[in-house]
């Protein structure tokens, strides 16, 4: 019997096989969820980030200078709320018109049917 007819026929490594599949489309399936996690926890920290550097109030205001042979007038800037930004923004969600389809939210256990 020749060597390609043998592992032709030969059946032993099969079910391993079968099983070493599953358990990669599982992990496989584990790992993308894992990431998307990531991916959503990772964007919530920048838009934290972002939000933390949209908060600075750069208003600033100076006055005229006096001098003996110059005058400068005074000037100044009032910072504004930024777009998508509101004073009643609430705490505990993503900021920054940053939102995510399918957050989890409270579950509400299943009635018991009988």
């Amino acid at each position: 019997m020749s060597v390609p007819h043998r592992f032709w026929s030969d059946e032993r490594g099969f079910v391993v096989s079968i099983e070493l599949v599953m358990v990669a489309t599982i992990a496989t399936l584990g790992l993308l969820v894992g990431f998307t996690a990531v991916r959503d926890g990772a964007v919530s920290e920048l838009s934290d980030v972002a939000g933390a550097v949209q908060d600075f109030n750069q208003s600033y205001s100076y006055n005229g200078v006096v001098g003996h042979s110059s005058t400068n007038v005074g000037s100044d800037f009032t910072d504004a709320l930024d777009f998508c930004d509101s004073a009643d923004d609430a705490s505990g969600q993503a900021d920054n018109c940053i939102t995510f389809s399918g957050v989890p939210d409270d579950e509400e256990p299943a009635p018991n049917v009988r």
